[in-house]
This record gives C-alpha cells, sequence and structure tokens, in this order.
C-alpha cells in the first residue's frame, strides 16, 4: 500500500534520502502503533499496491499461480474457462501471473490466452527456469519459454527451486542486462532448502524470492523474509493456501465476525490477507481456474488489512483449529 508518512522520525529530509527498506517498514509499524494514518487512502474499491524494492515500480498485492491449474494443453473447455481467470484477474485491478517452464503446458497456455486478451501491457509475467542446469541447457529453456509466452521480454526471471548455496544468478542478470528480463529471483517451496535460499538471498540480492508462505507453513517467517528485508528482496508468497490444507481444516467453519474489521468476507480473503498484512510481502499469487475463485481472491487486495493484532488473533484461531 502507499503511504505518505513523514520520514523525520528516521532523520530523513524530504529533499531526496532514500528510506531504506528496512527504516520503512519499522516506520510503518510506528506509525501503526501511534495510531497514526497514510495522509491518502485507497478507495474501498482500489486495489493495494506494493512497491518493488530495487525499482519502486508498484505492483498489485493479489496475482495468480499457474501450477497445475493452468497445464490443461489444447482442451478449449478449460481453456476458455481460464480465459475468464486472466480476463477477471486484469478487470479485477491484479496484474501478476506466475508460471514456469516446469508447469506442463502452463507457459504455452498462459502466452495463448494474454495474446488473445490483448492482456500483455497489463500483467505482470513471472516465469522460472530450473536451477543446475548447464548454460546451453539454460539458453534452450529460457528461449521456450519466451516462444510459450508468445513475448520479447518477461517481467521476472527465477532460478526454481534452488538447493546449492553456490548458485549463481549471473545467467538471469546477463538476460536482465540485454532487456529479456526485467527482474531476476530464486524460488523454492522445500523447507530443506531455505539454509541454501538465505545464503543466496544474502550475496546475490535478488531482485525478487519466491517462497512458500501461509498461515499453516510460517517457516519463512524465519530466516527467508527477514534475508529478504536485509537484501531488498520483493517476496511472492507461493502455495499461500498450502496446496488446498488450509480450506481442508475450515470446511464447514464459518468466517468469525471479527474478520470484517479488516474487510475479510470469505476463508480465501482472510488466509491471504493474513500475508498481505505482512509489509514485507509484495504480491500473493494463488492458483485457481475458475473466475469466481479469482474474483474472490482479488478482494483480499482491497479494504483494510489486519494490523499486527489482528494477525495474532488469526495465529491463534487456526491453532485452536488444529
Amino acid at each position: 500500500m502507499t503511504r505518505n508518512f513523514s520520514s523525520s522520525l528516521f532523520g530523513l529530509s524530504s529533499a531526496g534520502r532514500k528510506m531504506s527498506r528496512r527504516q520503512s517498514l519499522m516506520l510503518g509499524a510506528v506509525c501503526m502503533a501511534l495510531g497514526l494514518r497514510p495522509t491518502r487512502g485507497l478507495g474501498a474499491d482500489e486495489m493495494i499496491l506494493r512497491a518493488i524494492p530495487h525499482s519502486g515500480e508498484k505492483v498489485p498485492t493479489v496475482g495468480v499461480g499457474t501450477a497445475r491449474v493452468f497445464d490443461v494443453g489444447t482442451d478449449a473447455a478449460r481453456r476458455s474457462e481460464l480465459e475468464g481467470v486472466v480476463s477477471s484477474l486484469v478487470a479485477g485491478g491484479g496484474s501478476v501471473i506466475d508460471t514456469s517452464s516446469d508447469y506442463g503446458s502452463a507457459e504455452g497456455v498462459v502466452g495463448d490466452l494474454v495474446e488473445k486478451l490483448g492482456a500483455r501491457p497489463h500483467v505482470f509475467i513471472a516465469t522460472k527456469i530450473r536451477s543446475g542446469t548447464d548454460a546451453k541447457t539454460a539458453h534452450a529453456e529460457f528461449d521456450r519459454s519466451l516462444q510459450r509466452l508468445r513475448t520479447d521480454r518477461i517481467d521476472l526471471l527465477q532460478l526454481h527451486n534452488v538447493s546449492r548455496p553456490d548458485e549463481s544468478l549471473a545467467q538471469l542478470r546477463e538476460w536482465k542486462a540485454m532487456k529479456l528480463c526485467r527482474y531476476v529471483g530464486v524460488t523454492s517451496t522445500y523447507e530443506g532448502d531455505y539454509g541454501a535460499m538465505e545464503t543466496i538471498i544474502r550475496r546475490e540480492k535478488p531482485d525478487f524470492v519466491e517462497v512458500a508462505y501461509s498461515l499453516g507453513e510460517r517457516e519463512a517467517e524465519k530466516r527467508i523474509i527477514p534475508a529478504c528485508v536485509e537484501a531488498d528482496a520483493g517476496i511472492l508468497t507461493a502455495l499461500p493456501f498450502g496446496r488446498s490444507s488450509l480450506f481442508r481444516v475450515v470446511k464447514g467453519k464459518p468466517v468469525p465476525d471479527w474478520a470484517q474489521e479488516f474487510d475479510a468476507r470469505s476463508w480465501a480473503q482472510l488466509f491471504l490477507k493474513f500475508l498481505i498484512g505482512n509489509a514485507a510481502v509484495t504480491a500473493v499469487i494463488p492458483g485457481t481456474d475458475k473466475p469466481e475463485h479469482m474474483n474472490d481472491n482479488l478482494a483480499a487486495g482491497r479494504g483494510r488489512l489486519p494490523d499486527e493484532d489482528q494477525r495474532a488473533k488469526i495465529v491463534e484461531l487456526w491453532q485452536s483449529l488444529n
């Protein structure tokens, strides 16, 4: 969310000294504790945006993931429904579409639908290539991704599921210098990789990190998110519904009335607002193949967000349900 707080609390002049991300996060916490509000608020239907730390470019806080759900090949009926998902994403103020060369036909489906809808200027496409491959294989994989996605430039290119601390972003940065991608990053959704991830983040200082993070899987809070804040890396939260495990726990249970205090009117919105309520998170990328679910998810990026006390209350609720 764009917030115009006074920078005097940290001795920063208004004449152009750039506030670090750590200072910005600290300032936000201080202002919240003091009950201060942004000088310019968002409308109830306006999507909350977050700045990419390395550039200041702002992106909507809710996007869509494509693992499994967009791997539909040439199935016309399923592609039609996914066209509704992409259309709803853009119409609802979202832009981030996360995919990968490893997601079967997903890249090709994304490329076809984005082209059909004329949506390329309105979407932020993030894709991934496998880590640990030789240069020739990496080039071939990236070329294939560009062809499938029907574009000459990716917004975000990431090394997928990094597992070794010596992995480098040098090749991706070379492609960035060639303007084949705008941002580079690393990903993993496996806790066993987090030690390597932390080392890479602190050394390479990527533009983005994609990591598994949900109400039911908060290991990233201990090491990965702090490392991202230190490195000024944007954060995409993969698996924000925990491979649907969160919905299984709350099935048949009503959303608590107090969730309306931060405008959460469904379990999906509560789960996503919990994550977006962490100021270090740039965007959540829940996967879906249903336009109605896309619209429900997008609503999590509007209105009020839970403060730290409310986020703690959400954690307590979750613990009581397990």
